[in-house]
C-alpha cells in the first residue's frame, strides 16, 4: 500500500501596491475631477420675492346734487365715476342739440378750417322763427335771404341756444323734420344708446329724453369731433349780420370747464351737459358730466363746481415703491446674500380707492454685481401699467477653488 499522501498547501498570492503607486493613482484621479469641478456649474442662487401692495386712498365722497340727476365719468369711458338720482330716461331739455349736431355732422361731416356749405335762409325759416317766439322758445332773428355756412348755424344752434336755428339746419340736412328724426333713431341705435328718445331737434319737447349714461357717450362723442369741440368750448363768438353772440354756458373757462351744452324748461328744469380738465400729479384727467333737473341755471352751475372739485380731489397721486426699498434677495449655496431692490421712484394717479395690481420677476443668477438689473415690477392702475427694474444691491462671487473642489455634487450630480 502507498503511503497517504501529504496535504496540498495554496498559496495565496498577495498584490502589495507600493507607496509610490499609490500616490500616481490618486495624482490621476485628482487630475480628473479638479478640473472637472473648477469646470462644473454652480448652482443658481435662491431667488425670494415680496413685493408691498400700496395702500389704497380714501374712498371718494362725490358732492353729487341732491335736487335733480347728476353724473360724472373720464371722458371716453364707458363706468360712470358716480351718479345720483334718476338713472333712466328724463327729460334734456336744449342739451338735445348736442345730439342734433352730431346727427347733422355724421350727414354733413366738416372738419377745421372748413365752415361748409352756404345754407340760404328761406321764408320757411322766418316762419320757424315766429313760431319759435310764439312758444317762448329760445330763438336767434333770421331774415330771408340771408345766407350762413353750415359751421355758423350750428354756432347759433349750440351757442346762443336757438331753437328755430335746431330746426333751421335738420330742414336743410334732411328735407324735414320727419326726416330728420328718422336719422337720428338711426343714430341713437347705432351707437347704443338704447336710453335716449328724439322727438324734436331743439329739446323743447319734454319726449326728448336721455338718460345719465348715454349722456356720457354723447358728450365724449361730441368731444372727439374737432370742429364741434371747438365750438363748445368758445365763449363769445362773431356771426356776420347777427353780430356777436355769447354762449349761455357761463362757466366755460372756470375750473377748467370746456363745454358743452346747457337746456332749461320746465319739465327739464335747469340742466347743464359739462366736460372739464384738470391736472393730477403729472397727469391730465379728461371728464365729462351732466347735471339735470335743477331748480335754476345758477343752482345747476353751483352744482357742477361742487361736483367737478370733489371729483378732482378723489384722484390721488399715490405712492408705488421708493428707490432702494428691498423687495427680496438672492442667497448662494455657498452662504452670500445679496438684496434686491427697487431702482427708482415710482408714483400713479389713482382713483378714489381703485387697488394697483403688483406683479414683479426677476431672472435666475449664479454670480452677479451690484447695480446690475435683473428684474421688473409691474403696478398696473385700470389700463396704465407703469414698470420699475429691479438691481442687485451687492454682489455675489464665485466660491472659489476650496469651495468648488469640497463639493463633489458639482461633478457627480
Amino acid at each position: 500500500m502507498r503511503p497517504p499522501s501529504a496535504p496540498v498547501r495554496r498559496r495565496r498570492r498577495i498584490v502589495a501596491f507600493s507607496a509610490g503607486g499609490i500616490l500616481v493613482a490618486m495624482a490621476a484621479t485628482l487630475g480628473l475631477y479638479v478640473p472637472a469641478a473648477l469646470a462644473a456649474p454652480l448652482p443658481t442662487a435662491q431667488l425670494q420675492l415680496a413685493v408691498p401692495t400700496p395702500t389704497p386712498a380714501q374712498p371718494a365722497k362725490l358732492a353729487l346734487p341732491g335736487v335733480g340727476t347728476g353724473a360724472i365719468a373720464l371722458e371716453g369711458s364707458e363706468e360712470l365715476l358716480g351718479e345720483s338720482g334718476q338713472t333712466g330716461p328724463v327729460p334734456i331739455a336744449s342739451v338735445t342739440k348736442v345730439i342734433t349736431a352730431l346727427v347733422v355732422l355724421e350727414a354733413h361731416p366738416l372738419v377745421e378750417g372748413d365752415d361748409g356749405p352756404g345754407i340760404t335762409m328761406t321764408a320757411a325759416d322766418v316762419q320757424i322763427l315766429e313760431q319759435t317766439r310764439a312758444v317762448d322758445g329760445s330763438y336767434e332773428l333770421v331774415n330771408e335771404g340771408q345766407v350762413l355756412s353750415e359751421r355758423e348755424v350750428l354756432e347759433i344752434m349750440l351757442l346762443k341756444s336757438a331753437n328755430n336755428y335746431a330746426e333751421t339746419v335738420t330742414n336743410w340736412a334732411f328735407g324735414s323734420l320727419a326726416a330728420y328724426l328718422d336719422a337720428a333713431r338711426s343714430f341713437t341705435t347705432e351707437h347704443g344708446l338704447t336710453d335716449t328718445t328724439i322727438v324734436d331737434a331743439s329739446g323743447l319737447n319734454p319726449g326728448s329724453r336721455s338718460s345719465t349714461k348715454d349722456l356720457m357717450r354723447i358728450a365724449s362723442m361730441a368731444l372727439a369731433d374737432p370742429v364741434l369741440a371747438t365750438i363748445v368750448s368758445t365763449a363769445v363768438d362773431q356771426v356776420p349780420v347777427i353780430g356777436e353772440i355769447d354762449n349761455s354756458n357761463k362757466l366755460l373757462g372756470i375750473d377748467g370747464i370746456d363745454g358743452i351744452k346747457t337746456g332749461t324748461t320746465d319739465e327739464a328744469g335747469s340742466c347743464l351737459l359739462f366736460s372739464a380738465e384738470f391736472t393730477v400729479g403729472d397727469q391730465t384727467k379728461s371728464v365729462v358730466g351732466v347735471i339735470l333737473g335743477a331748480e335754476s341755471s345758477q343752482a345747476a352751475r353751483d352744482a357742477v363746481q361742487a361736483l367737478l372739485a370733489s371729483t378732482k380731489g378723489a384722484f390721488t397721486t399715490l405712492p408705488l415703491i421708493r428707490a432702494d426699498t428691498e423687495v427680496g434677495s438672492y442667497t448662494t449655496a455657498w452662504g452670500e446674500t445679496a438684496p434686491i431692490v427697487a431702482a427708482s421712484d415710482s408714483d400713479a394717479v389713482v382713483w378714489s380707492d381703485d387697488g394697483v395690481d403688483v406683479d414683479a420677476s426677476a431672472a435666475d443668477v449664479v454670480t452677479t454685481q451690484a447695480g446690475i438689473n435683473v428684474g421688473t415690477i409691474r403696478y398696473t392702475v385700470d389700463d396704465t401699467t407703469e414698470q420699475v427694474a429691479l438691481t442687485v444691491d451687492g454682489s455675489l462671487e464665485d466660491p472659489g477653488f476650496w469651495w468648488r473642489v469640497g463639493h463633489p455634487e458639482l461633478v457627480f450630480g
